[in-house]
């Protein structure tokens, strides 16, 4: 797999953004071998995702920034640029439910999800042997329901400890508190076993079920102090009929929300995801 450098960049919209940036890289005979522009009318926002041959520059990743840097502040841009040779590194949380947490450790094994796995954190000692199986240290940090910030400093602590660029929260059944959701904006994952904002809240499936539901959905979204309510990274749903019992929606939604979490957890490792507000744009 060739070395790639991706430039992220988005800002206010206006003319001649792309022009300037494409022009930019063909001055130092950059390849792109992926383009992606979004302009979003009503915000007058606009989005961009360039892939561009790292064999293809003549400088390096820091001089490659210095150099971008005018016309970042020429047109106001939130922008950076990340190497495809540099992994990200993810911390996963768990429960008590394994789906989620056995496909991502799977797709990582298999090579297809490209990053690193610094560890497992979960409240719970159930999957010490699965983890540890794959070579991944494992910490347990009970949570006390009367006093849970303790276990939130122990958890702040690993991730600081691993250096994590991104915490997944692999059907993790605990609240983070609003500092660590403040403080790692952006970068904590969760999926929700439900087609949100629809059902929020606990045993979603039962939710549905008790209303009638045609479809159900999960979806997976970025983790915010209001619980449930971050931007919305990927959805998908499984149609089901009033023979389906409650017990048949939990068994189809576990299909759904891991490969959703999945998918989700791919596009942020690609830098395929730009938020914006409470939107994501996506470029999958």
């Amino acid at each position: 797999m060739e070395r790639t450098y991706t430039l992220v960049i988005s800002c206010p919209d206006r003319v001649g953004i792309v022009a300037k940036v494409s022009n930019f890289l063909a001055m130092y005979g950059g390849w792109i071998t992926e383009a992606n522009h979004h302009s979003d009318r009503d915000a007058n926002w606009f989005f961009m995702r360039h892939e561009i041959r790292a064999d293809s520059i003549p400088l390096g990743l820091d001089e490659l920034r210095t150099a971008f840097a005018p016309i970042a502040r020429e047109f106001e841009m939130d922008w950076y640029i990340s190497d495809s040779e540099k992994k990200k590194r993810v911390v996963l949380m768990a429960s008590k439910e394994s789906h989620c947490l056995v496909d991502l450790l799977h797709r990582w094994h298999s090579g297809e999800l490209d990053c690193e796995i610094p560890c497992v954190i979960s409240n719970h000692e159930d999957f010490r042997e699965l983890v540890e199986w794959h070579g991944i240290p494992y910490h347990y940090v009970p949570v006390d329901k009367n006093n849970k910030q303790p276990s939130f400093d122990k958890v702040e602590e690993i991730v600081e400890q691993a250096g994590a660029d991104c915490v997944v929260l692999a059907r993790y059944m605990q609240i983070l508190p609003p500092n660590l959701c403040e403080k790692y904006v952006g970068r904590v994952i969760n999926i929700h076993h439900s087609f949100l904002p629809s059902f929020a809240g606990a045993k979603p499936y039962h939710q549905a079920y008790e209303r009638g539901v045609k479809l159900i959905g999960a979806t997976c979204h970025y983790v915010t102090a209001e619980l449930d309510a971050g931007p919305i990274i990927d959805q998908d749903i499984h149609r089901v009929s009033h023979r389906h019992i409650s017990e048949d929606m939990v068994r189809l939604g576990k299909d759904v929300e891991k490969t959703v979490l999945a998918r989700g957890l791919r596009w942020h490792l690609e830098d395929r995801v730009l938020v914006h507000g409470n939107k994501t744009v996506v470029f999958n």
